[in-house]
């Protein structure tokens, strides 16, 4: 069978970053489950991201691809954030040589934060809420969007 008929329908690990100046929020999953998960952020300091704990993370979870969410004002139109963003993305492509695609990310905080509280309410969370799983979460939003676009 040639490469491309068998490789069109195999399982694909996916990570997906929702990049702040702060904190990026991590998230994984995969092409047969459509299913994301939260994994640790990596901390930023001015929009610099600590590299190597990203590098850890695709290292550990070897993926076909990456996804990072855009950070579009409400209207559509782009910030400084959406630039800083699409810089990451490049960066993330050049460095490990991945194919990265770009998801409009907005309201996936606000999201995160509803998921989360519910998750509270219903006693499913019982530790507190940081920003760091609000950002975490919202990089699953991010990758669940890109899984109902492209698949």
């Amino acid at each position: 069978m040639p490469e491309g008929a068998a490789g069109a329908h195999a399982p694909k690990v996916i990570l997906a970053f929702d990049f702040g100046a702060r904190n990026i929020g991590v998230a994984c999953g995969d092409t047969v489950s459509r299913n994301a998960s939260p994994l640790s952020g990596v901390p930023a300091r001015g929009g610099e991201p600590n590299w190597p704990l990203i590098e850890a993370h695709i290292r550990s979870w070897r993926p076909n691809r990456a996804v990072v969410g855009l950070p579009y004002n409400a209207d559509g139109s782009e910030s400084d954030m959406t630039k800083a963003a699409r810089g990451f993305a490049g960066e993330l492509q050049e460095r490990f040589a991945l194919d990265v695609d770009l998801v409009d990310e907005r309201y996936s905080s606000m999201d995160a934060q509803a998921r989360l509280r519910s998750e509270r309410e219903s006693g499913v969370r019982r530790r507190r809420v940081g920003k760091a799983d609000i950002d975490a979460v919202a990089a699953c939003v991010i990758l669940e969007r890109w899984f109902s676009e492209r698949l």
